[in-house]
């Protein structure tokens, strides 16, 4: 009896499996089917006559299904969104839209700045070499000007030197000629020293004592000379 009982189980439980739906169709339909195995209850207390008879069909466990829907409807599932799930993708619309237009604005307040920035940049480059090129033209008027002024010192030098060169000859002339009347002078007065047959009675100076008196007289007799001590001296009719 106990294994006729285990098979009854087992072919109630295979149909119970194939009448069980798949989890995607469960999901989709959104439907809950339970089921219970109620077992049948437990026959009465067989007496002596009958433990020797063989068990009727009716001792078999009985499998009722029972089905359980889900407590919400499928109506309700399908209803439309409520106004609260509205204002929110409105919202994140409008929010997107905006993104959008702060970009855009974004990106033209960039492109103004850099042209912005390019121009100014430009002109600062165009004022530079302008101002370099001025600076340039200075130096080089300077360096002319500098040059004109060389030239005109050179010229003024070499007229210095020629005037300064011009005075040296005539001192020089004047040593020389005056060299040549105080020898012409002592031969006439050796002359007339032999004709009359008299000593000199000046005293004899030496060569040195010579050539440094006749330079003193030479540097009296000169031009700036005569002119700084005729500057120095009272007039005449000061006196």
């Amino acid at each position: 009896m106990g294994a006729e009982a285990a098979d009854a189980l087992k072919e109630a439980e295979v149909p119970a499996e194939e009448a069980t739906p798949t989890a995607p169709e469960a999901a989709k339909d959104d439907v809950a089917e339970e089921k219970a195995i109620i077992p049948a209850p437990a026959p009465p207390p067989a007496s002596k006559s009958e433990d020797t008879e063989p068990p009727s069909d009716d001792s078999k466990a009985v499998v009722v299904f029972v089905e359980k829907v889900s407590d919400k409807p499928r109506a309700e599932e399908a209803a439309p969104r409520s106004s609260n799930d509205r204002d929110i993708a409105l919202e994140k619309v409008e929010t997107n839209h905006r993104n959008l237009l702060i970009k855009a604005w974004l990106d033209n307040e960039k492109a103004q700045a850099e042209n912005k920035a390019s121009k100014k940049l430009k002109a600062i480059l165009s004022w530079e070499n302008t101002k370099k090129a001025v600076i340039k033209t200075q130096l080089k008027k300077k360096e002319e000007e500098l040059e004109r002024k060389k030239a005109e010192y050179a010229e003024d030098t070499k007229n210095k030197e020629a005037i300064i060169h011009k005075e040296a000859e005539e001192k020089r002339a004047t040593v020389l000629a005056r060299r040549g009347e105080d020898m012409i002078k002592a031969e006439e007065m050796a002359a007339k020293y032999r004709a009359t047959g008299v000593a000199p009675k000046k005293h004899l100076s030496s060569p040195r004592e010579s050539v440094i008196n006749t330079l003193r007289e030479a540097w009296a007799d000169a031009p700036h000379v005569r002119m700084e001590r005729e500057a120095s001296s009272p007039p005449a009719g000061a006196a």
